[in-house]
């Protein structure tokens, strides 16, 4: 069952003492031997890796030293090593790397409408019932009403997936597989690919769950729950367990998605700091993925507001940031004198009446605890006079799960933090208990309510769902570019509801932020880019049933060029938040032209960053090798959005060559139009595409030309082809970067990563990095 951010905390401090001793103690650990591409006869590779073992670690030892065979997709193998026999290993011929077995973190009644993909347009297409999602993730419950395969027929026959032994598949959940290499799990955890973490429940239903009405969270957000392809199929490949997502069955879960013959791929997880692509089981896994055909689709992670914090930014793979939707829930005060003060929470609670009395926690502390009211004023666990709260609404100075007032028999609690004051008011948190969070203003004058009468009442209001007409906002936690590795890459790539979103839910993990709440739901309201990820998945799908033979850069570039636009007003990050703007999928199966790429674009453009065929190989697989001089630019990859870093105190210029390829009428002619500032002279060369026939490409050239530039953080500018039909937009970014030789810099002189503090419960905010 997922816990609350303290005992994420104590299980990742766990984890790392586990490491920390068996390295101490010689013990082995789980390396990741890669060999690259797949070999032909996937029982050889299978007894070449055994082998291979057996030369390091004897043949008694090998078989249980061997965690896994990859020999579907690529090859390589999983096993339990001492360092030294892992650097013999890595020094063998064949072997690409050797890599650790990194622990990664996990990063819709009304969304899908939002979109403007509405009920009526989402179902019912000949092409869904072909269309496979592939979910990386915590697993699924097979019994949620979003899996029913009512009506369904036989999968289809490229379809080479299992169903694990101990789990049940049907005709719309086809494939269900699970991966443990470091045999760690909490007493929750459950041995099979059912999920009792509730992510990858939540995750699944979204991208593809049937048409459920009348779903709810105990009342709220009711409505029809779906996803964007609810006739498609759904292949679960559980990596994810209560203590994280293990590298190694990362790559097992790629392996097998791409043989079992899925069409998407939805990855709602990262890793907490910055990685080269050859130490990316993602960034390798999804590019293996773009090899078969298959668009990989990836969260931007929950370290935002921070710049650089961007996770996922593998060119080949698509990258979303969460956004909020016309919809927020509040949870409002009502304080005895008759103000009533906005209050921000998902409340399932409903208290009968209005008078209950109220309490701060700085006028309770425990001082047989030796809590005084400087502390108790927190409500931390253990601070708070029992004889003081019980039966009481408890005003509290932070933000917390609601256990430390069920400790103490509190009736609720009103929340105020200054430390998140600026965020916390773009999504909400659902607890265990009546308990809402309301802004420092509100909270001093609930406080000065609660001290100018000898008993103070009040009441926590049953949740609400409110109208939001600022939506879409990039939600305050969604992880902000610049890219930490290629800079002249914009990430990330566009954005998509994922702010307080209701889907199916495992009964067996808790509602709440509260690790220990025993109350079971079939549908939550969660928020985080690993919500926005499966919307984009989904989207994806759709677009896929439609156009199935488009590559998986024509259905990454459709939905980016034909995004919304979003307001930088609202947004100051601009396209470091929101990159291309938010899905459109109706739009995005019509967009007119499409940038297009193959392995060999993103073979050369690795090259040209300063990959060797050594390094590059980490990541391909296979024999590519590198020729061409390192440019260390990104501006000649066929990507639908541009990106031009200025290292400060330069002179802005750069040079694109891109080309599109005509999907809509044989015959149509583009012309272009340039938006920019007056501080930017951006010429497009030609200024007209004509075309003659569907399928044809045209060339073009774009130069930025600009003046010396220091401490900019962002100049936005676009370019927009229309033919009277289609509008077809790439935004222009110019920035400024940190000099080499600046200390916030890392790989290579790239940027590093910036880590945010684990303030989320993993059902909330997940992946909080």
């Amino acid at each position: 069952m997922a816990k609350s951010w303290f005992s994420s905390l104590f299980f990742s401090l766990l984890i790392a003492l586990l490491a920390v001793n068996a390295h101490c103690n010689g013990d082995k650990k789980v390396h990741v031997v890669y060999m690259g591409e797949r070999l032909k006869d996937g029982l050889s590779a299978s007894s070449l890796h055994q082998s291979m073992l057996s030369n390091v670690v004897g043949s008694s030892g090998a078989k249980e030293s061997l965690v896994y065979s990859y020999t579907r997709s690529f090859n390589g193998f999983a096993a339990k090593l001492s360092d030294e026999e892992a650097e013999t290993l890595a020094e063998m011929d064949g072997v690409v790397s050797v890599l650790p077995n990194r622990i990664f973190k996990l990063h819709t009644t009304r969304s899908w409408d939002f979109t403007g993909l509405p009920q009526t347009q989402s179902g019912g297409s000949s092409g869904q019932g072909d269309i496979i999602v592939g979910l990386i993730d915590t697993g699924a419950w097979p019994e949620a009403d979003s899996f029913s395969d009512e009506g369904f027929g036989p999968p289809p026959t490229k379809w080479k997936g299992s169903c694990a032994a101990n789990f049940t598949c049907n005709n719309k959940l086809v494939g269900a597989r699970m991966y443990n290499s470091e045999n760690f799990s909490a007493p929750t955890d459950i041995q099979s690919p059912r999920d009792s973490e509730g992510h990858g429940t939540h995750t699944a239903s979204t991208a593809a769950g049937r048409d459920v009405s009348s779903a709810s969270y105990y009342g709220l957000g009711e409505g029809v729950a779906r996803g964007a392809v609810p006739e498609a199929r759904i292949a679960v490949y559980k990596v994810c367990w209560s203590y994280g997502c293990a590298l190694a069955d990362i790559l097992a879960g790629f392996d097998d998605a791409i043989a079992d013959g899925v069409d998407i791929i939805s990855v709602s997880l990262g890793s907490s700091e910055v990685l080269q692509y050859f130490e990316d089981p993602i960034a390798i896994g999804s590019f293996h993925a773009m090899k078969w055909g298959i668009l990989t689709s990836n969260s931007a992670g929950n370290s935002g507001p921070l710049p650089y914090s961007v996770l996922n930014y593998a060119p080949w793979s698509l990258t979303v940031a969460a956004s909020t939707i016309d919809r927020k829930f509040v949870a409002n005060v009502v304080l005895g004198n008759g103000q009533i003060l906005l209050g921000n929470s998902i409340n399932s609670f409903a208290l009968n009446g209005s008078s209950f009395p109220l309490i701060y926690g700085g006028d309770a502390p425990n001082v047989s605890a030796g809590a005084s009211p400087d502390i108790s004023r927190y409500c931390y666990p253990g601070t708070l006079n029992e004889n003081k709260v019980k039966g009481k609404i408890v005003l509290c100075d932070t933000l917390y799960d609601g256990s430390n007032i069920m400790e103490v028999n509190g009736l609720g609690t009103i929340m105020s933090d200054i430390e998140y004051s600026t965020l916390f008011f773009d999504f909400a948190f659902n607890y265990p208990l009546p308990a809402t969070l309301v802004s420092l203003e509100d909270a001093s004058k609930a406080l000065a309510y609660v001290q100018s009468t000898d008993n103070p009442i009040g009441s926590i209001l049953v949740g609400e769902a409110w109208r939001d007409i600022s939506a879409p906002r990039v939600v305050s936690f969604s992880s902000r570019g610049p890219n930490p590795v290629d800079p002249d890459i914009l990430k990330p790539d566009l954005t998509a509801p994922g702010v307080d979103i209701l889907a199916a839910w495992s009964p067996v993990a808790p509602p709440s932020i509260y690790a220990e709440d025993t109350r079971s739901v079939k549908y939550n309201i969660i928020s985080g880019t690993s919500m926005s990820c499966p919307h984009a998945s989904g989207a994806a799908a759709y677009i896929k049933s439609l156009r199935p033979t488009w590559s998986p850069a024509a259905i990454k570039s459709a939905l980016m060029t034909t995004a919304y636009v979003m307001n930088p007003l609202k947004n100051e990050d601009a396209e470091f938040a929101y990159g291309s703007g938010h899905i459109n999928p109706v739009k995005a199966v019509n967009p007119g032209l499409v940038y297009n790429a193959s392995e060999q674009d993103y073979v050369d453009f690795l090259c040209e960053q300063g990959y060797n065929t050594t390094t590059l190989r980490l990541v391909t697989g296979d024999s590519s090798a590198c020729t061409s001089n390192a440019t260390g630019k990104g501006w000649d990859l066929n990507y639908p959005s541009f990106a031009l870093s200025i290292e400060d105190g330069q002179q802005v210029f750069g040079t694109f060559y891109r080309t599109v390829t005509n999907v809509g009428p044989g015959n149509s002619t583009y012309y272009v139009t340039v938006s920019a500032p007056s501080s930017l002279k951006v010429t497009v060369e030609p200024t007209m595409l004509a075309f003659s026939s569907i399928g044809e490409k045209k060339s073009y050239k774009v130069q930025v030309i600009g003046g010396v530039i220091s401490q900019v953080p962002i100049i936005s500018a676009e370019i927009l082809w229309k033919d009277g039909v289609h509008s077809v937009r790439s935004p222009l970014v110019v920035y400024t970067v940190l000099p080499p030789s600046s200390p916030s810099m890392g790989i290579n002189n790239k940027p590093r990563s910036f880590e945010g503090s684990s303030i989320f419960h993993k059902n909330g905010i997940l992946g909080r990095h």
